[in-house]
C-alpha cells in the first residue's frame, strides 16, 4: 500500500514528518511532496508534483487554502482514499474528491497507524 504524504517536512516536531517514520517503520511505501527538498529516512521530499505510480492513500497536512491547487493533482493520481489530517480538513475538496470516487475521511494517520486501522 503506497502513501503520499502531501504537506511533508523535515521539521522532526511536524505531524508529516512523524508520519512518515511510523509508515517506514512499519514498512509501508511512501512518497512525500513538501514545500522545501529533504530526506525523512530513506523517503525523499519532492518540491512538485509527480505522478507517482499506484497510489492508495493520500495523507494531507496542509491548511485548507493550500489544499486547492493539488485538487487536480490528487484526481489524476486516483488514490483509494484520502486522509484529511486535524487541521486540515476540507468539506469543500472532500466533496470534489467523492465526486470522483475518491474515499475521503477526516481521520489522524499516525493514530489509524498506532491502532491497525490504517
Amino acid at each position: 500500500m503506497r502513501t503520499l504524504v502531501i504537506g511533508a517536512s523535515t521539521r522532526k516536531e511536524r505531524y508529516s514528518y512523524k508520519a512518515i517514520q511510523k509508515l517506514r517503520k512499519l514498512n509501508l511505501d511512501v512518497c512525500a511532496l513538501g514545500l522545501n527538498k529533504g530526506e525523512i529516512m530513506d523517503v525523499k521530499i519532492q518540491t512538485k508534483p509527480i505522478n507517482f505510480k499506484k497510489i492508495h492513500t493520500v495523507s494531507i497536512y496542509l491548511k485548507p487554502l493550500n489544499q486547492f491547487q493539488y485538487l487536480n493533482y490528487i484526481i489524476k493520481l486516483s488514490p483509494k482514499r484520502v486522509i484529511f489530517n486535524p487541521g486540515s480538513e476540507n468539506q469543500i475538496l472532500m466533496n470534489k474528491l467523492e465526486e470522483k470516487k475518491i474515499s475521503c475521511e477526516n481521520s489522524c494517520s499516525l493514530v489509524l497507524l498506532s491502532t491497525n486501522q490504517y
